[in-house]
């Protein structure tokens, strides 16, 4: 047969695309041509395909024309994955492999020069790709089966080589083959810096009631989360618990947690899927590209992104650069980071949750009170500092709190903090009312939803909005802000288990939103 055609997946930031290789094998000058917008790994998969077919023990047609069209033409088309494809496309074409079958089936590995089968990044997303495109079975390198295996309602075959592929494509006896090796960025040592997040909990901070009770909010309704405040007050301690009184993934979110991390190749060929919201904590010195995303060729997520579903720490954010404080407003208001690198345009989600610290200024030794104030900063350093605590990401976070040390460390006899388990439950249940109310919305949780229609669907009681409408018209709160304060009404309702808001809520939503103290009443129980 002159003419065949595979099948393989092309992915475009967190997006995956079917694209036929269709292979003429005609008449002609003798050459290979590999027409439809490849980059320069599938440019170069001519010479890895032709020296794998040979090696393998079967023919490749060099006497004749190779024509490889990569459709659609106009989608550009990157990755190691096109190899697998390619490679049968040719055998398909010149009668070696029958084209029964192929249409239904997904092709994915990077060959070696002797036909064994590599693994590549982006699998997950792949298979998720090919899944809702209606392909029915998916062939991948073995170490990456179970990751593969991770979406429902598709068959998965791992395989090691090329004659295993085409011995299947046959139905011939599957021939023996040396084990594929993992990814050559497979992590070596077994110390992770988020593992020891597990033993952290809310029981080992005495006192801070007002910050507790921003956090649990923050962790119900999904609100970014900004803590000022001296150094050693306690603001990253507290950060760093939040991810602990977050639920599990649902199984939605797993899929999308995982499916980044297989993406940016952080996914561990033995692991399966992600059932804990990450964790991420970039230092001030990260470049542009490590946390929002980029890179030379290839395009990644940043951490912001391998974060989704879960937390990201900025702590001491005034440090970050400029560009980077700048570029946080899309993450912040639409939940995902869109990159374009020449030709290529990527989006990634970034749904996750962002906690901003920092201290009152650059030493942070600065204080109000004149006797307590050991500042250092000159006078230029601390107002470029403080410049940067204003502006428009600062506007897009939804609760300020203004943490202070503690006057003492020790507990009254009965006084035991909550822990982050029975904090976990409450955020759980407050999770799930929103589940319930968002049924059938592309929203999941308050933080999520737009103002229109939070005011049109679920508008706050009449005296919520005049006390919301009093605080725009003092000054208080901007219009932004002002919605804002309403969704963090409905997650205190959620946490309270009430029905709608009720004044107490849009009170305490504008004192979380205004950055000013909570009263006492208010700090009792989140709701």
């Amino acid at each position: 047969m002159p003419c065949a055609a595979a099948r393989t997946i092309t992915l475009s930031g967190a997006f995956g695309h079917l694209v036929d290789v269709e292979v003429d094998v005609s008449q002609g000058v003798v050459s290979t041509s590999l027409v439809g917008r490849p980059d320069a790994a599938i440019t170069e998969s001519r010479d890895r395909c032709r020296t794998a077919v040979v090696n393998s023990g079967f023919r490749w047609p060099s006497t004749r024309r190779v024509t490889i069209l990569l459709s659609p033409a106009d989608l550009p088309k990157r990755g190691t994955q096109f190899d697998l494809a390619i490679a049968v496309g040719v055998l398909a074409a010149s009668g070696q492999v029958p084209p029964a079958g192929l249409e239904e089936t997904v092709l994915l590995g990077e060959l070696t020069l002797g036909g064994r089968l590599r693994p590549m990044s982006g699998v997950l997303p792949m298979v998720l790709a090919a899944a809702r495109s209606g392909v029915g079975r998916v062939m991948v390198p073995e170490p990456q089966l179970a990751e593969a295996a991770m979406v429902p309602g598709v068959e998965v075959i791992g395989v090691r080589s090329l004659p295993q592929v085409v011995a299947i494509l046959r139905g011939d006896e599957v021939p023996d083959a040396l084990p594929v090796a993992a990814e050559s960025g497979t992590r070596v040592l077994t110390w992770r810096g988020e593992d020891r997040l597990a033993d952290l909990d809310l029981a080992d901070l005495v006192g801070m009631d007002d910050a507790r009770v921003a956090l649990e909010v923050a962790a119900a309704g999904g609100h970014h989360l900004l803590l000022t405040g001296p150094k050693g007050a306690g603001k990253t301690s507290l950060a760093e618990r939040l991810v602990g009184i977050l639920p599990d993934l649902t199984v939605a979110e797993s899929l999308e947690v995982t499916a980044v991390q297989s993406l940016a190749g952080t996914l561990a060929p033995s692991a399966g899927l992600v059932s804990r919201p990450p964790f991420s904590a970039p230092h001030h010195s990260s470049s542009r590209t490590s946390v929002l995303g980029g890179g030379s060729g290839r395009v990644r997520p940043g951490e912001v992104s391998r974060a989704h579903c879960g937390v990201v720490l900025l702590d001491e954010f005034p440090l970050f650069a400029r560009d980077i404080l700048e570029a946080m407003r899309q993450p912040l208001e639409s939940g995902e980071v869109t990159l374009a690198r020449g030709e290529e345009v990527a989006t990634y989600p970034a749904r996750a949750l962002f906690v901003l610290a920092c201290n009152p200024c650059a030493c942070g030794d600065y204080s109000t009170v004149v006797d307590s104030d050991d500042c250092h900063c000159s006078e230029a350093v601390r107002r470029e500092y403080r410049r940067r605590l204003e502006g428009p990401v600062i506007d897009r976070i939804d609760i300020t709190r203004h943490v202070l040390p503690e006057a003492t460390l020790t507990r009254a006899p009965f006084d035991v903090p909550e822990s982050s388990a029975a904090v976990r439950a409450r955020v759980a249940q407050a999770r799930e009312r929103q589940a319930a109310r968002y049924a059938g919305t592309p929203w999941r949780l308050n933080a999520h939803v737009p103002g229109a229609a939070l005011r049109a669907r679920w508008p706050l009681p009449p005296d919520g909005v005049a006390m919301i409408e009093g605080a725009v018209q003092a000054g208080e709160l901007t219009r932004r802000g002002a919605i804002r304060a309403h969704r963090l009404a409905w997650t205190l309702a959620d946490l309270g288990e009430r029905p709608s808001p009720v004044e107490r809520d849009v009170l305490t939503a504008i004192r979380l939103r205004t950055g000013l103290p909570l009263d006492t009443w208010m700090t009792r129980r989140a709701g």
